[in-house]
């Protein structure tokens, strides 16, 4: 990737966010996934609502966190780390996607559930495989961070399998 400096200087894209808020979603829909049936709207709405709440913290967290001394945030301030923060929610739009046109795939709840489950975790090694990238890591470095939360997500897998009855 092209990355400009000087003047016309941008950052590179932070996807930290969106990794973070696929995990979320997987374990998101992991955890629904254990219960048995489930309303659909609902789990969609845990989805989005959670990423909503992780996001709030997070954007808190950005403004606050590693001050010593409060003092308020300008408005900017706060616009800037919404923003930049934005990824957790959008990370859980696709699994939320699943879940609510699941009917129309023809797809069974427990079935739309995995299918979340692996759309979820798809993005949480794209987004890390992008971040790597970005950065201008070597393939090595893209292929052992893409490894890595391939493994992270496989665990979510393997909570919901041993406790899916």
């Amino acid at each position: 990737m092209d990355h400009h400096h000087g003047n016309g200087a941008r950052r590179p894209r932070d996807y930290t966010g969106a990794v973070y808020g696929s995990l979320l979603a997987a374990s998101v829909v992991a955890g629904a996934g254990t219960l048995g049936r489930f309303p659909r709207l609902e789990l969609v709405l845990l989805l989005l609502g959670t990423s909503v709440v992780f996001w709030a913290a997070h954007v808190h967290a950005r403004l606050f966190g590693a001050r010593t001394v409060f003092r308020s945030a300008s408005l900017a301030d706060i616009r800037r780390a919404g923003v930049e923060e934005w990824p957790i929610v959008t990370a859980a739009i696709p699994p939320a996607a699943v879940v609510a046109v699941g009917p129309l795939l023809g797809l069974e709840p427990q079935a739309t559930v995995w299918l979340a489950l692996v759309v979820a975790i798809a993005g949480q090694v794209g987004w890390a495989a992008a971040a790597a990238v970005g950065v201008g890591a070597s393939p090595r470095a893209v292929l052992g961070t893409s490894a890595v939360n391939l493994v992270l997500g496989l665990i979510i897998v393997a909570l919901k399998a041993a406790f899916h009855h």
